[in-house]
């Protein structure tokens, strides 16, 4: 079965932090049968901009609708911060060195850089920051910050933007389902599990049919 499920995401989009269960139940149910690999989007990569009071209640709306949603836990208390720089490269990249020092650990680091910027108010755009939480996966701290600001690393992030903007994949979270060759998009937004799963059944039990042979 040559399959998988293609996550779209991005550490500090919101509406992934909503997705975050989902993908939980999504490992649980299809991850010992269907590999789950990830390409990170850069939601707000490169961001220069100090935000604003205007972008602040732009997103602290997002942040309540995420809430109201899914349930998952804010930490509103972000919203004092008045120099802060929404740029999420540096979580995406990253996601990145992670997923090359230790793949295994990629989802759960996502995760975790989730948790810690949306529920526990941690600035993830910063380097010791990151460093810090990679280092709760037992990664040597020196290799992991090597890694992280290595040409090579940065390389494979603006890779991974580009591989979605490609896809078509404009917003997140969004799932692709790859067969072989063929891709197709689950979702492109958040959704229940239970939305989703009778699809992701189906999908995963399907076959391709080989024409007859003669």
């Amino acid at each position: 079965m040559d399959k998988s499920i293609i996550f779209f995401g991005d550490p500090m989009c919101s509406w992934c932090w909503g997705f975050a269960p989902v993908m939980r139940s999504i490992a649980e149910t299809y991850g010992d049968e269907i590999p789950l690999s990830m390409v990170v989007g850069g939601l707000r990569a490169g961001n220069t901009k100090v935000m604003d009071d205007q972008a602040k209640a732009e997103i602290r709306h997002h942040w309540e609708d995420v809430e109201k949603a899914s349930g998952q836990p804010f930490d509103f208390s972000f919203f004092e911060r008045n120099d802060f720089i929404y740029d999420t490269e540096p979580s995406c990249r990253a996601v990145v060195t992670m997923r090359n020092i230790m793949p295994e650990a990629t989802f759960g680091y996502f995760a975790l850089l989730h948790g810690a910027f949306y529920a526990a108010n941690q600035d993830i755009t910063q380097t010791d920051i990151l460093v810090e939480l990679a280092e709760k996966f037992d990664v040597d701290s020196t290799a992991f910050r090597d890694a992280f600001e290595s040409p090579e690393i940065q390389k494979e992030t603006f890779s991974d933007f580009m591989s979605a903007q490609q896809l078509g994949v404009t917003g997140f979270p969004t799932l692709v389902l790859r067969d072989g060759k063929q891709l197709r998009a689950l979702n492109r937004g958040y959704c229940e599990f239970d939305v989703i799963k009778p699809a992701l059944d189906q999908w995963v039990t399907e076959t391709i049919e080989l024409p007859e042979e003669g």
